[in-house]
Parts: structure tokens; sequence; C-alpha cells
């Protein structure tokens, strides 16, 4: 079975950094793009950073950008998603999805066909 499996998350405080992972089985993922999203309670899921196939071309939600870095191992089937000096309102569940997109760069949020089932970051003030 084609699974997205997310790790790495915790609780930090303020400032502090975490790396997240995202395992992927059951599949190749050929010519997907792999992105992170995530979702605080009773907030809608939001978009935070998605990297191409070859890992040359990546793109970040304002909120993130120059905090956070995705970078993914292609033999190894992994994204990663290493977060810098985080702050209170990054907590929420993160999500690993690939998408299969092939248009305008970035994918459509509705373009991603595979998902994770989330790991919780928690970051403290």
């Amino acid at each position: 079975q084609v699974q997205l499996v997310e790790s790495g998350g915790g609780l930090v405080q303020a400032g502090g950094s975490l790396r997240l992972s995202c395992a992927a089985s059951g599949r190749t993922f050929s010519g997907y793009a792999m992105g992170w999203s995530r979702q605080a309670p009773g907030k809608e899921r939001e978009f935070v950073a998605v990297i191409n196939w070859s890992g040359g071309i990546t793109y970040y939600a304002d909120s993130v950008k120059g905090r956070f870095t995705i970078s993914r191992d292609i033999a190894k089937n992994t994204v990663y998603l290493q977060m810098n000096n985080l702050k209170p309102e990054d907590t929420a569940v993160y999500y690993c999805a690939a998408s299969s997109w092939d248009g305008n760069w970035p994918p459509l949020q509705s373009s991603y066909e595979y998902w994770g089932q989330g790991t919780q970051v928690t970051v403290s003030s």
C-alpha cells in the first residue's frame, strides 16, 4: 500500500529547531513534487513548502521563508523539512504530500494525490 509517513515532530521552545522527515513507500514517486503543509486546530490546512523531483526548485510560504528548508533524497524516497527559529504560530500538525502536477510552479494544493497522517509540532513561548 502506498504510504507517506511523517516523523520528527515534538515539543520545542520558541527559537528552537526541528527536522521533519517523510518516508514514502509502496511506490516510486518518480517525477513527483513533494510538499509540506500544516494545519492548526480549527484552521484550514495551509501550504508550507514544496520541492520538485530533481530537488533543484523549491517554493515556500511567506510565513516560513528564510526559516524553513525543504530537501529530498530521491534514492531514499524521503523528503525533509528543516525548521529553524520556530515560533509559537508554527504550532500545527505537519503533513507531507506528493503531487504529479505538470503545470505552472508551484503545484496547486488540489494536485496533491497522496498524503501522510501528519506529525505534531508544538512550539512553546
